[in-house]
Order: C-alpha cells, then structure tokens, then sequence
C-alpha cells in the first residue's frame, strides 16, 4: 500500500516545484490576510501590504530578542498576538543565542513539520521502489514528549512535540518506548535504547538533530 501513494506524493511534490515561486507568493499573502487583526499585524500595517516589496518595507528582518515581547504576551494567555487565536504548541529550543526560547507553533503549521519528513520517506520509496523497511523496527530518536503548560499551552521540545504525531499505523514498528524517551539525561537514555532494540531488525533511524533532520534507512 505504500509504493501508489509514494507515487501519488512523489508527483505531487514535483509539480508544485514546478510552482514554487508562485506558491510562496500566495501563501505570503495568505499569511498576511490571516494575521492582519493580530497585534503583530496591527503593528507592522498588514492591511498596506500588497506585495513582496511592502512586505519587505514593513516587517524588517530581526532577532529573538526584538520579538521577544511578542513572544511574552503569547505565554501570557494572550490571544491574537503573533497569530490569530493562541498557538497549538510552543516548541521550547535552547540554541546559542537569547537563552531558551519559545516559537509559537499553530495548528495550520503543525502539519509542516510531521509531513515534510513523511514525504522525504515516501519519496525515497517512489524513486527506489524499496518500500521493505516500513515492515521493520523503527527508531523515533526524540526529545522527552512530556510537555508543560506555559499560558495554557502544551510546550517541549519539537522532537517531543512531533511525537505525539505519529501515525498510529507506526506505533507498533516503534523504538524505543514512550517511557524511554521520557528520559531525561541522555546517557541513561541511550543505554536504555540499546538495551531495547539489540537484536531487533531495525530498518530505520529517524530524529532531529540540531539544526537538521536525519533520516537513515537500510
């Protein structure tokens, strides 16, 4: 079942590459319409921009730290802030710069984030035809999915937060357990997930790594 709808993705992802300029434009304008009521749009003149060149006008390039207020409103409780309504998410990331810090995730971009490496898959299997692997054990390498509550809104880690997302066909194929990767410290955590999948047939490795994804199959 795997192979006709990798095809059916494959195609799909090369048409709209044929279309990617266009399409970035709409949905720069989608963005914009959506959020010209929240505070960010109010601020910035939404409602002015027509175009690429009003966008650039309005909203100048900037750090975390020049958003950070905006940021402090959403953890708040604050609705229509960054984004219409309040986010699904707050992906909590650590990084070089600014401390941890807390990007808003919506329920319109969640999908962006499970489906890109589900069609980086379901390509790989259209352009081989090697679809065996998805009948094996499968490594979700993540950070813990336990997520707080900051402002009302769950928040941890993105791998963690991708977690919970994944499709409940793959559950069974996958390592290492939801209790393992709760784990914090990741010494203990690895022991335990070389206890668990040693000796398994393990057909794919899956996480994301800082600043990357990674996926490796056999």
């Amino acid at each position: 079942m795997a192979r006709p709808f990798a095809g059916f993705i494959y195609n799909k992802v090369k048409k709209e590459m044929a279309s990617a300029v266009e399409d970035q434009n709409s949905i720069r304008q989608y963005l914009i319409k959506s959020a010209q009521h929240t505070m960010f749009g109010k601020d910035h003149g939404f409602d002015r921009i027509k175009n690429y060149e009003d966008f650039k006008k309005q909203i100048p390039v900037r750090d975390y730290e020049a958003l950070r207020p905006y940021v402090e409103k959403v953890k708040e409780g604050k609705q229509n802030i960054l984004w219409k309504g309040k986010p699904l998410y707050f992906a909590k990331t650590s990084g070089t710069t600014s401390g941890a810090k807390y990007i808003p995730i919506s329920k319109e971009s969640i999908s962006n984030h499970i489906n890109t490496a589900r069609n980086a898959l379901l390509c790989y299997i259209a352009q081989t035809g090697k679809a065996d692997f998805t009948g094996g054990k499968m490594i979700f390498l993540s950070g813990s999915p336990e997520l707080d509550r900051i402002g009302g809104v769950p928040s941890g880690r993105l791998s963690g937060i991708v977690n919970h997302h994944v499709p409940p066909y793959l559950r069974t194929n996958q390592l290492p357990k939801y209790e393992t990767n709760c784990i914090e410290d990741w010494e203990t955590k690895l022991d335990k997930i070389v206890a668990e999948t040693s000796g398994k047939d393990m057909t794919l490795i899956s996480g994301i790594p800082p600043g990357y994804r990674c996926i490796l199959t056999d």
